[in-house]
């Protein structure tokens, strides 16, 4: 996965992947590989937001000590 990658971007590609195997747009000599790129990604995101999800919890137990 690219060092770069935000979130947005890849849900961006993500949405597009599947317009176009929805659309059927994609041809079956590249399917798999579209199929293994929005696995990647989806796996990216999933990461992405179990780390904010963490982090805002983190974020939200320090504000709650502090306000006792």
């Amino acid at each position: 996965m690219e060092k770069n990658l935000n979130y947005e971007a890849a849900y961006a590609e993500l949405a597009l992947i599947a317009q176009e195997i929805e659309t059927e747009s994609v041809s079956v000599d590249v399917l798999a590989e579209k199929v293994k790129r929005a696995s990647e990604l989806i796996a990216f995101c999933q990461t992405k937001l179990r780390s904010t999800e963490t982090e805002v919890n983190k974020i939200i137990k320090q504000m709650e000590s502090q306000s006792l």
